[in-house]
C-alpha cells in the first residue's frame, strides 16, 4: 500500500499515545479514522481534535476484551462508511510491573487478555471482513521490544507481546495470498500514558500482586516521558507498510541487544556434524510434508 487518501484505518487506542499518534499520521495523510478506546470521555476529546484538524473521523468506546462488543463496532463501522477497514492498526495495550513471582490470576487475565486476546479479537473480528472487501489491506500490530525476551518485572506483559509477535509472523504467511500485509511493531519506548493503565484495570479481576497507585505511576511517567513522540513511531509505521515490513523496529540503540539475545540463541544449537543423518531424515520429512501433506489443511471446510 502507498497511497493513503480514502483509506479506512480502524485503530485500537486510538484515544492517546501511539494510537492517538496513528490517527494524526494517516488522518492527515488522507485517511478516514475510527478511534476505539476503552474511555469514552477520551475518545470523544480525541475525535474533537482529530475532526478540528479536518480528519474524517468517528469514535467508539470499546473494551476490546469484549467480543460482542467488538463485533457490534465493526458493524457499526460498515453501517457508517460502507466498507470494513483497510487498514486495521491493533494498538491497544497496557501494562503494569512486579515481581513475576508475585503475579495473580487477575493479572495474568489483564495483562494476557488485553495485550494478547485484544489483537486476537481484532484479527477474527476483521480480518474475514477484510478478506470479503476483497481490497488491497494491511494489518499493524503494536508489540513490543520486550516481546522478543523474558522479563522477571514485566512477566505477562513480555509474555504476551512474545505470542502477538509471532501470530503476526504467522497471519503475514496466510494474509498474503489475499493481498492483505501484516506488519508489527516492536518499540522500545514511547511517550504515551501507559503508565496510567492500571486505572482501567477491573475491579472483577480482584487484587494486583504488584505494587499500584499515584506514586507507581508517577514513577514510569518519568520513564515513559522520555520515549519516541507517538507521531514520529507513526511515521515509521507509515514507511513500513509501504514497504510492506514485517518488522517496524526503529529504535537503533537496541540492535546490539537483540542480537546479543538471538547470538545465546543460535549458539545452544550443536554442530550438524553431531547427529548429520538424523538431521537429513528430519528436514527431508518436512519437506516432503509441506510439499503435499501440509494440503490436507488448507481445503475448505466441508
Amino acid at each position: 500500500m502507498q497511497d493513503f487518501a480514502g483509506q479506512l484505518a480502524f485503530i485500537t487506542g486510538g484515544a492517546s499515545g501511539a494510537g492517538f499518534g496513528q490517527a494524526q499520521v494517516f488522518g492527515r495523510a488522507g485517511c478516514r479514522i475510527v478511534i476505539a478506546d476503552i474511555r469514552a470521555e477520551a475518545v470523544e476529546k480525541a475525535r474533537a481534535a482529530l475532526a478540528a484538524e479536518g480528519i474524517e473521523v468517528q469514535g467508539i468506546a470499546l473494551d476490546i476484551t469484549d467480543r460482542a462488543a467488538y463485533a457490534a463496532a465493526a458493524d457499526e463501522v460498515e453501517r457508517v462508511f460502507g466498507q470494513a477497514p483497510t487498514l486495521l492498526f491493533n494498538t491497544a495495550g497496557v501494562n503494569n510491573f512486579g515481581p513475576i513471582e508475585n503475579t495473580t490470576y487477575g493479572d495474568f487475565d489483564w495483562l494476557i487478555g488485553v495485550n494478547l486476546g485484544g489483537v486476537v479479537n481484532g484479527m477474527v473480528t476483521f480480518v474475514p471482513r477484510m478478506i470479503a472487501s476483497g481490497k488491497p489491506c494491511h494489518v499493524v500490530t503494536v508489540a513490543s521490544l520486550g516481546g522478543f525476551t523474558g522479563s522477571a518485572l514485566a512477566g505477562p506483559y513480555s509474555a504476551a507481546k512474545a505470542a502477538v509477535i509471532n501470530l503476526m509472523e504467522g497471519y503475514r504467511q496466510g494474509l498474503e495470498k489475499y493481498g492483505i500485509g501484516v506488519s508489527v511493531v516492536c518499540p522500545a519506548n514511547i511517550k504515551s500514558n501507559i503508565a496510567e493503565a492500571t486505572l482501567t484495570r477491573p475491579a472483577a479481576l480482584g487484587a494486583s500482586g504488584y505494587v499500584e497507585g499515584p506514586e507507581a505511576i508517577a514513577s514510569l511517567q518519568s520513564i515513559y516521558q522520555h520515549g519516541m513522540e507517538p507521531e514520529v513511531l507513526a511515521a515509521h509505521v507509515m514507511q513500513g507498510i509501504r514497504d510492506n515490513a514485517l518488522y517496524i523496529i526503529p529504535y537503533p540503540e537496541t540492535k546490539d541487544m537483540l542480537d546479543q539475545h538471538f547470538q545465546a540463541i543460535l549458539a545452544s544449537i550443536p554442530p550438524l556434524e553431531t547427529d548429520p543423518e538424523g538431521a537429513e531424515k528430519r528436514v527431508k520429512a518436512l519437506m516432503e510434508w509441506a510439499a503435499g501433506g501440509a494440503q490436507v489443511f488448507t481445503q475448505p471446510k466441508g
